[in-house]
């Protein structure tokens, strides 16, 4: 196969698999071609992307490759958005979403507790947003739900992994929760929300 022939066929697939995107084993198993040549013709599309001033361009989050929109033209989209998945979070929902960011996997009991007060409007308003989803059961009686933070969790904040968190202060106090939410709130307004 030809060099921009893989290309296409890697952004293609890219495409079709929208927000679930790819891993390189996944493209050199799919393509039946060695990870090095993928990972050689990913690094030539997104230089073709970058080139050819095009609106699109190939990101990697937490191994997984996927086609995004470019953040200089976030504003466009903000006005094209009017789905509940898109609107804003209030102080609650930002607060809720740093506890499980930096604590996960965490019940809901476990995020009431930090926070002091029900956080159960708050979760289903995160999870409407498909920022926060049910990562597994607490094992032994109950089998309370565990939370994590998603795929778009990442893209939201233009992160690519957890690791790109701010870090915590190293003191665990009651005011913890605060911390981690002007933390958070931080992290936000540096990306001003480029993949929304």
């Amino acid at each position: 196969m030809k060099k921009d022939e893989l290309q296409a066929a890697i952004e293609g697939l890219l495409f079709v698999t929208g927000d679930e995107g790819l891993t390189y084993k996944q493209l050199s198993e799919v393509l039946e071609l060695p990870e090095d040549q993928i990972n050689e013709a990913v690094v030539l599309l997104k230089q073709r992307f970058s080139e050819a001033d095009r609106g699109l361009q190939v990101i990697e989050t937490a191994g997984i490759l996927k086609l995004a929109t470019l953040p200089e033209h976030s504003s466009y989209f903000k006005k094209l958005a009017s789905s509940p998945i898109h609107s804003g979070l209030s102080r609650a929902a930002l607060e809720t979403l740093a506890i499980v960011a930096y604590k996960q996997p965490i019940t809901r009991l476990d995020i009431d507790e930090v926070r002091g007060v029900k956080s159960e409007k708050s979760l289903q308003s995160l999870i409407s947003k498909l920022l926060v989803t049910d990562v597994g059961r607490v094992s032994g009686t109950g089998r309370a739900i565990l939370y994590g933070t998603t795929s778009n969790f990442l893209d939201h904040f233009g992160l690519t992994s957890l690791e790109e968190l701010p870090p915590l202060k190293e003191s665990e106090d009651d005011g913890s929760i605060e911390d981690e939410a002007d933390l958070f709130f931080e992290k936000m307004s540096e990306t001003e929300w480029n993949h929304e």
